[in-house]
């Protein structure tokens, strides 16, 4: 992959947590999460692409719709980890 392509991947997951940020909602530090688990997802995406030879939306040498699959998915199952609550009651 070249610098461009790298720099355009980067800007295509900070924007979909970003994005994620602004519907879901929360902190500062949720924020970070957002485009942490964005970014990763969305190297996941790809580096399962590139493995298993799929390819989705390749634009150049990105595979778009994988990275955004792979994105999207860590984003909710992130979300999803983090809202659930425990009960506070022991149980022994």
């Amino acid at each position: 992959m070249t610098l461009p392509t790298l720099l355009l991947a980067l800007l295509i997951a900070l924007f979909y947590g970003t994005f994620y940020h602004l519907v879901r909602g929360g902190s500062f530090w949720r924020l970070l999460l957002y485009l942490g688990l964005s970014v990763a997802g969305f190297v996941l995406g790809h580096v399962v692409g590139t493995w298993r030879n799929w390819l989705f939306i390749p634009v150049g040498a990105l595979n778009l719709g994988l990275c955004s699959l792979g994105s999207f998915l860590l984003l909710v199952t992130g979300d999803w980890l983090l809202r659930v609550e425990g009960n506070g009651e022991s149980k022994v």
